[in-house]
């Protein structure tokens, strides 16, 4: 298991390196076009997020009926897992990444939306720090919350991306 564990950070610590390294080329080459290329795909990386961020919550509340150590409980072990570290994560890695690009490359670091957008990801961030948790937890067999608390977790991903968008969208200050 420990060498399971081994190789995933080693490919994550790949993966990661090539991306920044890919990233850099781009910055410092700088084409014509960039920035709309970088607000796509920050637009693809927060849908990939979101959807990660609001089916996880679901695998929970279907996981807390599952008997520790059963077939079924495994199972949702390794959905929850790979659904963490394949989707969810990497995807909230390029949402910042490129976020963090589009706001300084569009001269938005100073406007008052762009900051409360920010508090909302920061907290949007920490709910997925949360939910990196839980995965351990259950991957533990370790929960201790009910299908009442995911199901109300479910929602606050929800009312997170609706305000983000919205101050997005109508840039209300």
């Amino acid at each position: 298991m420990a060498a399971d564990v081994k190789a995933r950070i080693i490919r994550a610590g790949l993966g990661l390196g090539i991306t920044a390294v890919l990233a850099g080329l781009l910055l410092w080459w700088r084409p014509s076009g960039l920035y709309l290329w970088a607000k796509a795909f920050h637009i693809i990386a927060v849908i990939s997020w979101m959807a990660g961020m609001l089916y996880l919550p679901r695998l929970f509340i279907y996981h807390c009926e599952a008997e520790p150590g059963s077939r079924q409980s495994e199972t949702f072990k390794v959905m929850e897992w790979r659904l963490l570290t394949i989707i969810i994560n990497p995807a909230m890695v390029v949402t910042w990444v490129l976020g963090v690009w589009l706001a300084y490359d569009g001269g938005w670091l100073s406007a008052g939306w762009l900051h409360a957008k920010f508090a909302l990801v920061v907290v949007l961030s920490g709910v997925h720090g949360f939910m990196v948790r839980c995965v351990r937890d259950f991957g533990a067999d370790q929960n201790r919350r009910s299908q009442k608390f995911y199901r109300i977790l479910n929602e606050v991903p929800t009312v997170l991306m609706i305000g983000i968008v919205l101050l997005v969208v109508l840039k209300p200050f």
